[in-house]
């Protein structure tokens, strides 16, 4: 996962969020993780409701307008899931976030990781400028570095 996750591509998705963020209301958050703990994975636990679980964990609810976004990764298993807060979820159907992730599972399987990245991050940029533009008062409610678990 580090091989691929450098400082280099750590540093690219976080200027990609950073640009992003100015286009809408909305905060990316991007989270990458090795795999599941062998606890987990007895339980049968999925992709997505780990995605929950760091969904929560990171906090990305507790965005004053309910517009965070978790961009997922399970390195192990090549896996990508985006979780919307209730706010964009009621506008943004989730074949949009499906197709967002289905574009990074493919860039990922091209070995094409900082490219995805940052591509995955500008749609979902897109989706929300659509939604929910910028306006006068665009606070900065999250951090924009991506984070490895």
């Amino acid at each position: 996962m580090r091989r691929a996750f450098t400082s280099t591509v750590l540093s690219a998705i976080e200027t990609a969020i950073r640009r992003s963020e100015a286009t809408h209301r909305g905060e990316i958050r991007f989270a990458v993780e090795g795999g599941l703990a062998w606890s987990d994975l007895r339980r049968g636990l999925t992709a997505r409701q780990r995605a929950a679980k760091v969904f929560s964990d990171l906090g990305v609810w507790d965005t004053a307008g309910n517009t965070g976004v978790l961009i997922y990764v399970q390195w192990v298993d090549r896996r990508v899931e985006i979780l919307a807060d209730r706010g964009i979820a009621a506008c943004v159907p989730q074949a949009e976030w499906n197709a967002v992730c289905h574009g990074l599972e493919q860039a990922f399987k091209a070995g094409r990781y900082a490219e995805g990245c940052t591509a995955a991050v500008d749609a979902v940029g897109q989706l929300l400028a659509t939604h929910f533009p910028a306006g006068a008062d665009n606070p900065d409610e999250l951090p924009d570095r991506p984070v490895l678990l």
